[in-house]
């Protein structure tokens, strides 16, 4: 089974990368670009057909290693076999 972590700053954070790549895609003649804020994906394959134990298992790595919860979100979403972003399904986890 695969999964996804998606870790972004908290909204209260704020994100000096993604300032710096709004302001160099406005340089470049993008336009309507109101704020952007960056993140990071974890794509994991999991060696589990159960979507509970799947699930479990990413929250445990997103909390544990992937994840700062002092100024970060996270959420997990378990994907299917076909490709990634097909077939959710969605979680959000770490939202305070």
């Amino acid at each position: 089974m695969r999964g996804q972590v998606v870790v972004r700053l908290k909204r209260e954070v704020l994100d000096p990368q993604g300032v710096t790549i709004g302001k160099a895609l406005d340089n470049l003649g993008y336009e309507g670009v109101g704020s952007l804020r960056q993140g990071k994906v974890f794509d994991v394959e999991l060696e589990t057909n159960d979507p509970a134990a799947a699930r479990s298992a990413l929250e445990s790595m997103a909390r544990d290693l992937l994840a700062n919860p002092v100024i970060e979100d996270y959420e997990i979403q378990l994907l299917d076999e076909g490709s990634a972003g097909e077939g959710l399904v969605t979680e959000e986890e770490g939202r305070a």
